[in-house]
Parts: C-alpha cells; structure tokens; sequence
C-alpha cells in the first residue's frame, strides 16, 4: 500500500473513531447495547471494511466497547476512574497504611518540588491558612486536626497545577493520614499533643521551602515528612506486636 494510501486510511479510521467515540458519548448508544453491524457502519461512514474493523479495534483498545465473535460489538460500561481506583475499605492495617505511606513518598515528593515552581500567591494564603487552623486545633485539642492535614496535603497537590496529583490524593481521602485508621501515637504510648506538634512543624517546613520556591528543599522536606510518619507508624507496629 503506498504511504498517501495508508495515510488516507489511517485518517479515514480516525474519523470514523471521533465519530462513533462522540455518539456514545452524547447518549445515541446505551451500555450492554449491539452497535450497528460492520455492513451499515460502512453504508453510514462511506468507507471499507478495513476502516471499520481498525476503529471497532481502537474502540476496543479505549475499553469502550467490546467483539463477541459471531454476535456483534457492544458498548462497554465507562471505565473513567475503575482503571486507577484504591479501594480505601481495603486499607485496615498497620501494614496496609504503610504501603500506602509508600505510595505517597513517591507521588507527594515530586508534588512538592513541582509546587515550589509553579504556586501563586493564593495558593500561599490558602496554605497558610490551612497551617493556622491545624496548630489551632492542637491548641484547643479539638480532634480536628486530621481534617487541616488532609487539606494541606491537596492544597500542595493543587499547587502543582497539575490535577492528577491532586485527584489520586483526594480519592484516597482521609485514608492517606495515618492517624484516622490507627492512632500510631496512642499505640506508640507518645503524647498525642507531642505528636501533632511535630506533624506541624514538619508541614511548616513544606511550606517554607514552597514559599521561597525552591524545589529541592520542599521535596525534602516532603520526603523527611513522610518518612517520619513511616518511622513512627513502625515503632507503632512494634510496640503493638510486643504487648502481644
């Protein structure tokens, strides 16, 4: 086939995949349904057979629909978010929350670094104020602080200007603080007011390395944060396995 030929067809395919991606989204076709047979998608489109089975095989590829030899194609239910999904039900353990810990090093570091680069002066305010509350509610003891930790962590998420550090985060909820499925600070016989004191001067140190822009230091104190909350979270665990 010549390379014009092969162009043509490739855009003949492409649109024919626009298209039909368009009617699904628009409604025309409903999940579990039969779309149109190979012979009237050539009638309506105007183009091959080829043309048809290579956009039925991309439709495939996007999980939007799938082949039952012999049968037809069907639509497919959404995929939008299943493909990236953490069940947090799932997450019960000490161990589960460690792995997540993990997770979060690696994501929420490099979020940080990207934070110090691209914040504006509203996403300093906002995180300033985020910090206020949290060191109000040690101070006042109002077992609320989780909810200002949770909400620093999507606002330096958010400042990256990039939303998907910010959607993984939020999908995990409160599940990516340690402290709402174990109270590793009760468990480790430490001061809860102690430990949340460290927790905020551990965020102050995000905050200030963001503040002067400066990428390397606010991924390290991301890092050291998230480490500390590993650390202390194991010394947990083996406090807990001692006491049988």
């Amino acid at each position: 086939m010549a390379p014009a030929t092969v162009r043509r067809s490739r855009s003949l395919t492409q649109t024919v995949v626009t298209a039909l991606s368009e009617r699904i989204r628009n409604g025309e076709f409903h999940v579990g349904e039969k779309l149109p047979t190979e012979s009237e998608l050539m009638e309506s489109f105007g183009v091959s057979r080829t043309v048809i089975r290579e956009a039925i095989s991309r439709l495939q590829a996007g999980g939007l629909v799938e082949t039952r030899h012999g049968i037809g194609t069907f639509l497919l239910e959404p995929q939008n978010e299943q493909q990236l999904r953490i069940r947090t039900e799932s997450i019960l353990t000490m161990l589960d929350v460690m792995a997540i810990l993990e997770l979060r090093i690696s994501l929420e570091t490099e979020a940080a670094g990207l934070a110090a680069l691209r914040r504006t002066d509203a996403h300093m305010q906002q995180l300033r104020a985020t910090l206020d509350e949290f060191a109000e509610h040690i101070r006042k003891k109002t077992g609320n602080a989780v909810v200002s930790d949770v909400a620093f962590h999507l606002l330096v998420a958010t400042a990256t200007g990039n939303r998907y550090f910010h959607d993984i985060l939020k999908q995990l909820g409160k599940a990516i603080i340690p402290r709402t499925r174990v109270d590793s600070a009760a468990l480790a016989d430490d001061d809860r007011v102690r430990y949340l004191e460290r927790v905020h001067l551990e965020h102050e140190d995000i905050y200030n390395a963001i503040a002067r822009k400066d990428p390397d230091a606010a991924r390290a104190a991301m890092r050291t944060h998230l480490a500390n909350s590993r650390e202390r979270l194991r010394k947990a665990q083996e406090t807990v396995a001692q006491k049988g």
